[in-house]
């Protein structure tokens, strides 16, 4: 199932992510990945991994125009200014080993360099080595001033979405924009015990489903976009979510676990630093 961006274009609702693959994990786990379906793969400059997702998509044998590729900015790199940041994006087209890249995200909001970053993101879109662009740990406030001077509204806000982290007035703001939702970490991370929560065994139990299909199905019956680890054996379960649905009273139970608990509170992009 893919989702419509404001630009037009479709992105699959589920992908995979590659961050923490390294050197031939991340090539073979990406070249598994597309043999098993998936046509979205998630990886970054921060990742260091740009150059083995780009060989994985190649040995994949899938067909580059079938591929919904993303990567992102780093922070590091925007903060040395333009020239680093034009240098990064043609070095990502390049490990990756392909003539455009479906979306490029801001990965984090970095202070006074969001604008010319954004700048450079549209030139890149008007000469096609970029299809659409977007933002990723994006707040309102960094959305509104954002938006304040783009010529190309982002498509996607990629931010950070679990049962304990479930972001309804966020998601609400970004969707009454136009824009797009993209769940990261939908298992959490560090000190987060999702498969231990009695209400996810439950529903797990009463589905007949892992507590990770509940939860991905949760996630994506809620209209997001989300990019599970890419991770071979769970590859034919996470597809499945698709193919069964939450009764609006369990998604409302799901709901109800919130506890705003950011996996590492040092993602918060209150502090990342403005």
């Amino acid at each position: 199932m893919t989702l419509k961006l404001n630009n037009g274009i479709e992105i699959p609702q589920i992908g995979t992510g590659t961050w923490t693959l390294k050197e031939n994990i991340a090539t073979d786990n990406v070249c598994m990945a597309l043999k098993a379906g998936f046509r979205h793969i998630d990886t970054a400059q921060m990742y260091e991994n740009e150059s083995e997702v780009g060989q994985g998509i190649i040995n994949s044998g899938v067909a580059r125009e079938e591929i919904f590729l993303t990567t992102k900015i780093a922070p590091p790199t925007i903060r040395k200014g333009e020239d680093a940041v034009k240098e990064s994006i043609d070095e990502s087209l390049k490990k990756l080993k392909t003539p455009y890249i479906d979306l490029m995200l801001i990965h984090w909001p970095v202070k006074d360099c969001v604008r010319f970053t954004w700048k450079i993101m549209e030139s890149y879109v008007k000469a096609g080595k970029i299809r659409s662009i977007g933002v990723s740990n994006f707040n309102p406030h960094h959305l509104e001033e954002l938006l304040s001077y783009a010529e190309i509204r982002p498509v996607i806000n990629q931010i950070e979405v679990h049962p304990y982290m479930s972001q309804v007035e966020n998601i609400e703001f970004n969707h009454n924009l136009g824009i797009q939702v993209e769940a990261w970490g939908p298992f959490g991370q560090g000190d987060i015990d999702i498969v231990g929560n009695p209400t996810l065994q439950s529903l797990a139990k009463k589905y007949q489903k892992t507590i990770s299909q509940i939860v991905l199905r949760w996630i994506v019956q809620r209209g997001l976009i989300t990019i599970p680890r890419c991770k071979p054996n769970h590859f034919t379960e996470n597809l499945e979510v698709m193919q069964f649905s939450l009764t609006d009273d369990d998604m409302q139970l799901i709901n109800g676990m919130n506890q705003n608990h950011r996996s590492n509170p040092r993602n918060n992009p209150e502090n990342f630093p403005y």
